[in-house]
């Protein structure tokens, strides 16, 4: 070890200095060694399980020329007068013109536009610069927005009217194009063959682009690779003024046959088009507009757009007026005041619309204007004459209720599904696009077919020994006992929830507990909160429950049961944070006004597994008959990071990195947890060595913990299970994330070089599976190895899981390196026997359990820290103006960080 006794690793050889200059000559000798590795290439197909014949919502795309270039071009468009245009949206518009003034100085090529800054040709254009001026009638920017508006109520001080500009007037814009690159369509074929080059993604980018523009033509939202059509009988209401709005997603991929496209459902959440004060009110739940508030409105309505009456003019809100519409005042121009005369008089917008324009305002007199203009120069509108235009991302965090309900409304099953997207081919149209044209590019209407086969579940092994082959991938506790159980004693009960029958909740958990062999004694005591305390913010309640909880047992309990009124109550982050972090006691929080006999039973598999026990093992886990696992002490490590909500961008990511241990077992877990800089998908604490020569990285404790939990032994073998993070990614996780993992190895001991085996698991994707005339979904087990899978890299699709409701979605695993040696048939009988695992369930989850861990042990200590004033508190790392000093999470006590308390 380096320094500290506890550490069981050797120390380096006496010649080493014990100082960092070693270390750091070490890891970039790492990183150099590293920087090469690329994904591994597939090493064949499984063989193994039950042949199944599949359909899958990938379309086969045939393109009759390859032997041709993509020409790549930078967009850059201006006003007349050299600025540029920033405004989203218009640049469609103003290219839209460009082609058809100037289609013969563009050789009459169509082109693919971005919308942006780029577009594409098939064949070069005249020149390598272009330039173009245009005039348009129809561009509303951001340019008009503080600057006019006919129907808008402009605020004093500002009457100058040689400055008011009308939206719709004509306006000149410069458009310069300039050659950036070409790209060969060779690269797609080549890709096919598994010749992946540089110019391969590029091109599937082009194509990508070309259904962009395609469906931009059509008028719809678009979201990334998503387009959504203004049709409301895609729109469903999941409360709040929101609507979940259904469209579909559709990209081209290389596969083992060839160029596909895939197409799946897609849903993205969407504002309630229409009255702004309609929304409001559906928004915050409240009975009519004066209940509103008014400063959480100002917050949601900003950015949104919306057309006024009676013009039907679009603008883009930026705020609202201080006063009220009735008091609300702007510098009128009197017509024809004399000359010297005081040509100008103040006014209320109220007194404007309706005695001067004669519109008459049923509500708004006594609540605020919307302003469209800009801070300093506003425009104003009477709230009851703006509504909110269709198809307007929400793209804040939606509620418990609101999530739950959107699932209800966007189930399909299987055979429901197949129809849409067979059908949506069909009415997309893709034959019409000029440019797929021009590519020779034509699509098949119809599902491929690829070749599935469905593993067996793997045996369970529960108490007295007792095995069991799960169904359907799942399984029950009926009549069985827990594997290895544990007593559960010295605990106590904390109520927060004024609970009538807390005695009796607790003689139906011991009298369960004994059912499956947990030896439950009764609580040393029972605690119920004081009422006076229960307004009183969460935090207080939490210390004032400690208070008592002290002052009445002289000894801590080893463990709490806490009752709360509700899921998702506020209490549970301050609860957590106290017993995990500052007193160290294992806790777990039920809502009782749920409890039935299977409620308590998976309250119980949760507190078995957080006390160190195990509800069922795998057989061959049991036996340590597992190939190449159970022979090598292997660590098994699933890593996760976890992002603030949509719209929080100062909120730190959550990395999380969970470790089996006890090896043999690979049904034990502790978590290591971290936070890290907001957005951040690449965990930057792996490896972190400090000045005084330690190592204060994540994956230096969780080898630590492995060592002294396995017999004093070093994993021979690495496996890494990594969730979150896209294609495009997997070279820093093969060169970046691993190297921290590997230099955290040789910082512990220089001789040791375990083997690894780095896989990826990616649940975003929109590959589905169907069964041909089936409306079931496929069977849990079922593994795609072929056909759409990659044409050269090592990857598969797996659905471990029953899917009782809606259609199954695979999880897509990458393998990107493995120096172990699994033949594909271990490997995928290995991730499949990895489902079933998962402690607190009695069904196969759908994801590998470490992943699931580590999911879980991010969103728990996630709640120990409130990061709402981030903004105003953070400040900024040294020599780094750009990257924000992210508060660091609590520890965890000792007695807690080694259990499972995430479960």
């Amino acid at each position: 070890m380096r320094s500290q006794s506890e550490d069981p690793f050797p120390p380096p050889p006496p010649t080493v200095p014990r100082n960092v200059k070693p270390v750091i000559i070490e890891q970039e000798h790492v990183k150099k060694k590293l920087l090469s590795k690329v994904p591994m290439a597939r090493r064949g197909l499984g063989t193994t399980g039950n042949k199944l014949s599949l359909l899958t919502n990938h379309f086969k795309v045939n393109a009759a020329n390859t032997d041709g270039f993509f020409f790549q071009y930078n967009v850059a468009i201006f006003y007349e007068d050299g600025c540029p245009v920033e405004a989203s949206g218009a640049g469609r518009k103003i290219l839209d013109k460009v082609k058809k003034t100037y289609d013969s100085e563009l050789r009459g090529k169509d082109f693919a536009y971005d919308g942006e800054k780029t577009l594409f040709t098939m064949g070069s254009l005249a020149q390598n610069k272009l330039e173009f001026t245009v005039v348009l009638e129809d561009v509303t920017s951001s340019r008009n927005n503080g600057n006019c508006s006919p129907e808008g109520i402009r605020s004093s001080n500002d009457i100058d009217s040689k400055r008011i500009r009308r939206p719709f007037r004509s306006k000149s814009y410069k458009v310069e194009i300039n050659y950036a690159s070409k790209i060969p369509l060779q690269a797609i074929d080549r890709a096919f063959k598994g010749q992946e080059t540089e110019n391969y993604q590029e091109a599937l980018r082009v194509l990508d682009t070309i259904l962009r523009q395609h469906a931009a033509k059509q008028g719809c939202l678009l979201v990334r690779q998503s387009f959504f059509h203004n049709d409301p009988r895609s729109f469903k209401n999941v409360g709040g003024g929101v609507l979940g709005c259904r469209g579909l997603h559709s990209s081209f991929r290389t596969t083992q046959s060839g160029l596909c496209l895939n197409i799946d459902v897609s849903t993205t959440m969407i504002v309630q088009p229409g009255p702004v004060v309609d929304f409001l009110i559906a928004n915050q739940n409240v009975k009519d507009p004066f209940n509103l508030d008014w400063i959480k409105a100002k917050r949601t309505l900003k950015n949104l757009r919306i057309t006024t009456m009676p013009s039907n003019q679009e603008f883009k809100i930026t705020g609202l007026s201080e006063r009220p519409c009735k008091d609300q005042l702007f510098t009128l121009k009197k017509r024809g005041a004399a000359p010297g005369e005081d040509d100008s008089e103040e006014i209320t917008i109220y007194e404007y619309f309706v005695n001067r324009r004669k519109i008459p305002l049923k509500y708004s007199a006594r609540l605020p204007c919307i302003n469209v203009g800009k801070p300093k120069r506003p425009t104003y509108f009477p709230i009851e004459l703006c509504s909110l235009v269709s198809l307007q991302r929400y793209t804040k965090a939606l509620s418990a209720h609101q999530r739950a309900s959107l699932v209800e409304q966007s189930r399909q099953n299987p055979l429901e599904r197949m129809k849409v997207l067979s059908d949506a081919l069909q009415t997309s149209n893709y034959g019409s696009e000029p440019m797929l044209r021009t590519c020779g590019i034509t699509i098949k209407p119809h599902l491929t077919q690829v070749d599935g086969r469905v593993l067996q579940a793997p045996r369970l092994t529960f108490g007295n020994g007792e095995y069991f082959n799960p169904k359907d991938g799942r399984w029950n506790f009926n009549n069985k006992k827990i594997a290895q159980p544990v007593t559960i004693a010295n605990w106590a009960v904390v109520d927060f929830s004024n609970y009538r029958d807390v005695r009796g909740l607790v003689r139906d958990l011991i009298k369960c507990g004994r059912m499956k062999g947990i030896h439950i004694e009764p609580p040393c005591h029972e605690f119920e909160e004081n009422r006076q305390f229960s307004r009183a913010p969460p935090m207080v309640r939490v210390e004032k429950m400690f208070q008592e909880m002290q002052s009445k047992m002289k000894d801590p309990p080893k463990f709490i049961l806490c009752l709360l009124p509700q899921k998702n109550c506020d209490l549970y982050g301050p609860w957590k944070k106290k017993n995990l972090a500052e007193e160290g006691i294992i806790t777990q929080c039920i809502v009782p006004s749920k409890v039935n006999d299977q409620y308590l039973t998976n309250v119980l598999l949760k507190i078995n597994a957080k006390l160190d026990g195990i509800n069922s093992f795998l057989g061959i886990e049991h036996a340590r008959s597992m190939p190449i696992v159970s022979r090598e002490p292997t660590l098994i490590l699933g890593m996760d990071v976890s992002h603030g909500s949509p719209g929080q961008s100062e909120i730190p990511s959550i990395a999380a990195v969970v470790s089996s241990r006890q090896w043999p077992l690979i049904s034990k877990y502790r978590a290591c947890v971290r936070t890290q800089g907001s957005k951040v998908e690449m965990i930057d604490n792996l490896f972190k060595p400090m000045p005084n020569n330690e190592d204060a990285g994540i994956i230096r404790e969780l080898l630590v913990d492995f060592y002294n939990s396995s017999g004093q032994r070093k994993p021979a073998n690495i496996i890494i299970f990594r969730d979150g993070v896209s294609e495009s990614q997997f070279n820093q996780v093969l060169n970046v994330e691993l190297g921290q993992i590997i230099e955290a190895c040789k910082f512990l001991d220089e001789d040791w070089n375990p083997k690894f085996l780095l896989i990826v698991a990616q649940k975003r994707h929109h590959t589905k599976f169907f069964q041909p005339e089936n409306r079931n979904n496929v069977p849990p087990g079922t593994v795609v190895d072929n056909k759409i899978c990659h044409p050269r890299n090592y990857d598969f699709y797996m659905c471990s899981h029953a899917g009782r409701i809606g259609t199954t979605r695979p999880t897509h695993y990458h393998v990107l390196l493995d120096e172990i040696g699994f033949s594909p048939d271990e490997l995928q009988e290995f991730v499949h026997s990895l489902s079933y695992v998962y402690q607190r369930s009695t069904t196969a989850v759908s994801v590998v359990a470490p992943i699931c861990y580590a999911h879980l042990a991010a969103s728990q200590v996630a709640q120990f820290m409130k990061f709402e004033d981030m903004s105003e508190t953070s400040s900024r790392r040294e020599g780094d103006s750009n990257a924000s000093l992210v508060p660091q999470l609590p520890k965890l006590d000792r007695r807690v960080c080694n259990s499972m308390f995430f479960v």
